[in-house]
């Protein structure tokens, strides 16, 4: 673990490192010089991700947005300051990433409420331009071919990125780990659709899940259909 400002760098594999930040967190994969950021954390954080990426070597050739959250695409706008990456999201949710749409609050179960009011002012952030939209099945080029899955419940336009090379599954806010749990992710549009976007996530063979909060885990597969086996229904 290397710390570098407002940002601690973590390598989980070679290619591979998680961006913790004191709010959320994002992954950067390598693929020789080239870099793909996936989220950007709050905002304020664009700096100490151009300290990591110095740090890594290589240049950004994109940033792949899970969802509109403040949390995930704060630092986006930041990041175009410096770097000239392509920025990747949902059709459904590029409208709300580019500021044209307000985002949609979540439902909120009423265990959620005090929670939510004390990160709620992480969930904004500046509008960024989507260079190119995604819809479930498309493949990115990088980490030998990343396959977009659309995951609606905590968002509407909520994506996944699965590397089947790699067995590593980024899964956003859909799923999340705390204290050494598996859980669901908290803050959801839809609580029905995100317990399906779960089963779905589950069913897919991987070893390595990276959640949008808590630390990536491994075994995932299986700790994905204990999770599901959990729900209710």
């Amino acid at each position: 673990m290397v710390s570098i400002g407002r940002v601690e760098l973590i390598e989980l594999r070679p290619r591979l490192h998680l961006l913790r930040f004191e709010v959320g967190q994002a992954y950067l994969w390598q693929d020789g010089d080239s870099l793909t950021l996936i989220d950007t954390g709050p905002v304020g954080s664009g700096e100490a991700i151009a300290s990591a990426v110095r740090e890594v070597g290589g240049e950004l050739a994109r940033i792949v947005l899970t969802h509109a959250h403040g949390d995930h695409t704060g630092s986006a706008a930041e990041i175009l300051q410096w770097s000239a990456p392509s920025v990747l999201a949902h059709r459904v949710e590029a409208p709300l990433i580019r500021g044209e749409q307000a985002i949609p609050p979540p439902n909120l179960l009423d265990w959620e409420r005090p929670l939510f009011e004390q990160v709620s002012g992480h969930l904004s952030a500046p509008p960024c331009p989507v260079t190119q939209e995604l819809e479930d099945g498309d493949v990115v080029d990088f980490g030998g071919g990343a396959q977009v899955l659309a995951i609606p419940g905590h968002t509407a336009g909520s994506i996944a990125i699965h590397l089947p090379e790699q067995k590593v599954l980024f899964t956003g806010d859909t799923v999340a780990e705390y204290n050494g749990d598996v859980i669901v992710g908290v803050f959801n549009l839809d609580h029905a659709e995100t317990a399906r976007s779960v089963r779905r996530l589950a069913a897919l063979p991987v070893e390595l899940a990276c959640p949008g909060h808590g630390t990536p885990f491994t075994n995932a597969s299986a700790r994905l259909t204990s999770l599901v086996q959990s729900l209710p229904g």
